[in-house]
């Protein structure tokens, strides 16, 4: 389950600098790089996506920061 995590965290870190280039420069790099909404760019984004809806996941049941504490 490790490995799932992350790696679910590298890709929720891949899309948000992907909205920081969005939202500082106006410059999608996944588009760049695939081609805008290509077969390539899609499946980026879908894994992105399931990546950052496991990290809600992961926080809701495990609470890794309250688990630290205690």
């Amino acid at each position: 389950m490790k490995i799932v995590t992350v790696t679910a965290f590298i890709l929720t870190l891949i899309g948000a600098l992907n909205w920081l280039l969005v939202g500082v420069f106006a410059f999608d790099l996944v588009a760049w790089i695939f081609g805008a909404m290509s077969i390539g760019a899609r499946i980026v984004y879908t894994l992105v996506g399931i990546g950052g809806v496991w990290m809600l996941f992961y926080w809701a049941l495990y609470r890794p920061m309250v688990r630290a504490k205690a």
